[in-house]
């Protein structure tokens, strides 16, 4: 797989400076959708709460005011039946043209699950997932009707007439650094996301995912969430970031999370821990937003964009080939990240594979 880079239209992933962007729905949803696509990203994440819009409808919008973005929807288990689900994103695959990815979430947080009506403990929640994610590929890749019983699904003759247009089946991605989560993930992931971590942690969790898969035939790709932001000198980066920081503090922390999972847990000990590692991977936003953020939404590479792409192609020799990256500022960033940073990133990978043939 060569190096992609996945933006978001998300309520959850906060702008931290005002896009400027319209506030309905639908021209917000349009905008983002465009505004990622003009920039030269590959896939967009469509995100899900309890709270936000649907993101399968969204993405079926959003595949008609562009041409080439592909689409990556978050779909949180448990609460469609799996066989309708996977009839649902078939369909949606046609539409789209192949243009579909699933990115299945089995939730980290109690308090968002209980606003849906779901009471099921974490652990529950992602066994759950793994019966879901079963059957949803079955439904795509059985030629003939076929039983399941589980622990949460029991489904007798179940078919779908209709596969999806990509083959053998949609791809399917999976996050998550608990037990509970490794071993879903492990076994049914065909890309794993990374939340963004200094470079030897990543490198260790790459191996320990890679060695849970093994058993199961499986060598998933790996993606990685992030955050950059660039400058024409490495001077002008910094105070860039160190303002958006400073901004940030002021309003109290806008990308506060609800969330008790392990994955949150770890990313108050890094960003506690030490505000700089590696060469500029810099915890200063996840420390004006709060303990409880995601370090994914707020670990971000600072410098210019020969030095951030550096730090990029660090990752990517570890083993990352999708960055989900995402700037502090909508209006700006994703069009200064596809023009200055993606075509070194894209040059030197494409420079390496050339070495390996």
């Amino acid at each position: 797989m060569p190096v992609q880079f996945v933006g978001a239209l998300s309520g959850t992933m906060k702008q931290v400076a005002d896009p400027g962007l319209p506030r309905d729905p639908v021209g917000y949803a349009r905008q983002v959708a465009q505004i990622y696509e003009a920039a030269g990203y590959d896939l967009l994440l469509l995100g899900w709460t309890s709270t936000g819009g649907d993101s399968l409808s969204t993405a079926f919008f959003a595949s008609t005011v562009t041409e080439r973005l592909r689409f990556l929807i978050a779909h949180r288990t448990g609460f469609i039946a799996p066989t309708v689900a996977a009839r649902m994103l078939a369909m949606l695959d046609h539409y789209l043209n192949g243009r579909l990815l699933l990115h299945a979430i089995s939730g980290g947080s109690d308090v968002e699950q209980r606003r849906d009506g779901d009471w099921l403990d974490h652990d529950a929640r992602y066994r759950r997932s793994a019966e879901f994610l079963t059957i949803v590929r079955r439904m795509w890749t059985s030629p003939e009707p076929f039983d399941f019983t589980g622990e949460f699904y029991r489904v007798a003759g179940a078919f779908a007439t209709i596969k999806p247009l990509q083959q053998p089946h949609i791809p399917v991605s999976f996050g998550g650094g608990s037990p509970a989560a490794l071993a879903v993930g492990s076994e049914h992931a065909d890309i794993y996301v990374l939340t963004g971590e200094p470079l030897d942690s990543i490198r260790e969790r790459i191996a320990r995912i890679r060695a849970l898969a093994a058993p199961f035939g499986r060598s998933p790709e790996f993606g990685l969430t992030i955050r950059a932001t660039i400058a024409p000198t490495e001077r002008q980066a910094w105070e860039r970031a160190f303002a958006i920081a400073e901004r940030l503090g002021a309003l109290g922390g806008a990308l506060r999370k609800e969330s008790e999972s392990s994955t949150a847990q770890r990313a108050a000990e890094i960003i506690d821990a030490r505000e700089i590692y590696d060469k500029r991977f810099w915890t200063g936003i996840g420390r004006a937003a709060g303990p409880a953020t995601r370090l994914g939404e707020t670990a971000t590479l600072v410098g210019t964009p020969d030095q951030v792409a550096e730090s990029l192609l660090d990752y990517y020799d570890a083993g990352i080939r999708l960055f989900f990256l995402y700037g502090l500022d909508l209006a700006r960033d994703p069009a200064e990240l596809g023009r200055e940073l993606f075509p070194l990133v894209r040059e030197a990978v494409r420079r390496r594979d050339q070495l390996m043939v």
